[in-house]
């Protein structure tokens, strides 16, 4: 048998506890629901027997009323203790200092550990002052030289100041990415595509870090830039192939310079080299020059002193050696007589020839020996041929 079925004895399973309901005839039989206000009552009895208010008594309402009102403060007051008192604790780890408000302004920053705040009245803001963050930026920009170029710019921070970071901003990572927006904006714009794109990237991220933590500090944001680097930089996909073009074309014109400043470095110093030595052949042959003139002007003066002791003995002399000068240079000569029509040819190859053998030697070079006998019989000839010519011209004249 179920234990809500009717019958005249009731159902130990019954869980209202009305077993003996069944035979109560003030409750109208045994078919009875249970009776919910009598349940009510008995949990409420025992609550307040937990917290001191007493067994209910069925002959008196009113204590009965304020025995139930009087757990339900204590079940609050325990509850409400409870709360606070987790509310008043909390910790903060070595990463992070906490910005404490009480009633909404700023009291102090308390270090990492295990702090105490009163709750509802302190308001604490954790901030993580060791952490390097790292935000990420891309943006499609126009250059001095009027290009467009797209720039990944990554930015790494640090937050010196809690306080600041807190408080005095009221979206940090915002703020921090459109300020790093203008400040490369404002680099990129005042520099040329060529340089961005190939090697100027290092500098250009070490313009655009001075910049924005210029802007930073002046927003009182309480963050350091740690690292700026530029990811990437290229022209948009849309001229690509156009600027591919204008590189390779760049390539090419920086190749043929190479090749020519080789060429110039080649060329040049051997240039140089040849004009040094020019230069001082000149000089020598100046010094040569020089000194041959001065040699022959003190040696000129040495003969005009001893020509002034003995002119005709000096003049002869100078003249025997004109003389040898030629003979040593010729093989023949041809003298013309004075007062005569007829020239003399004198064969001195034939006469050098004769001299060896007259004096022994065997080598055909003429000694100063030599080159006088020479002289005098050329001499001696001359002028027995001037005697003839001179007779002959008389007779003719007679």
């Amino acid at each position: 048998m179920a234990w809500n079925e009717p019958g005249g004895k009731g159902n130990p399973n019954d869980p209202w506890g009305n077993n003996n309901r069944g035979g109560n005839k003030n409750r109208g039989g045994g078919n009875q629901p249970p009776d919910l206000d009598e349940a009510l009552k008995q949990l409420m009895d025992k609550l307040n027997g937990l917290f001191g208010g007493g067994k209910r008594n069925n002959n008196n309402g009113g204590g009965n009323k304020s025995g139930g009102a009087g757990g339900m403060i204590g079940i609050a007051a325990t509850i409400l203790v409870v709360f606070l008192g987790f509310q008043s604790v909390y910790t903060l780890d070595e990463q992070e200092r906490g910005v404490v408000l009480r009633l909404g302004k700023y009291l102090e920053t308390k270090n990492p550990g295990l702090q105490f705040k009163i709750p509802l009245v302190d308001q604490v803001i954790p901030v993580k002052t060791t952490q390097v963050r790292t935000t990420e930026i891309k943006e499609r920009m126009l250059t001095e030289d009027e290009n467009i170029v797209e720039v990944e710019l990554e930015v790494q921070y640090r937050v010196t100041d809690p306080v600041s970071y807190a408080l005095r901003v009221e979206l940090p990572e915002r703020t921090l990415s459109s300020a790093a927006e203008s400040a490369l904006r404002h680099e990129v714009g005042s520099a040329a595509m060529d340089p961005i794109l190939t090697t100027g990237r290092a500098e250009l991220a070490d313009k655009v870090q001075v910049r924005l933590q210029d802007y930073l500090d002046r927003y009182q944001t309480g963050m350091v830039i740690s690292q700026l680097n530029i990811k990437d930089s290229r022209p948009p996909s849309q001229v690509k192939a156009a600027f591919d073009d204008v590189q390779k074309a760049k390539n090419d014109k920086e190749t043929l310079t190479n090749q020519a400043e080789a060429y110039a470095n080649s060329v040049v110093p051997e240039a140089r080299g040849r004009a040094q030595r020019q230069l001082e052949e000149a000089a020598a042959y100046k010094e040569r020059v020089i000194a041959r003139a001065e040699g022959e002007a003190s040696r000129f003066e040495q003969l005009y002193s001893e020509y002034r002791k003995a002119p005709e003995v000096t003049r002869e002399r100078l003249y025997i050696d004109a003389v040898s000068e030629v003979y040593t240079n010729a093989s023949k000569v041809l003298v013309d007589v004075e007062g005569g029509n007829n020239m003399m040819y004198l064969p001195l190859d034939k006469l050098m020839q004769n001299l060896p053998a007259a004096s022994g030697s065997g080598t055909a070079s003429l000694s100063s020996s030599d080159i006088s006998r020479l002289t005098d019989q050329v001499l001696n000839e001359v002028r027995a041929r001037q005697s003839s010519s001179s007779s002959t011209t008389r007779r003719e004249g007679r």
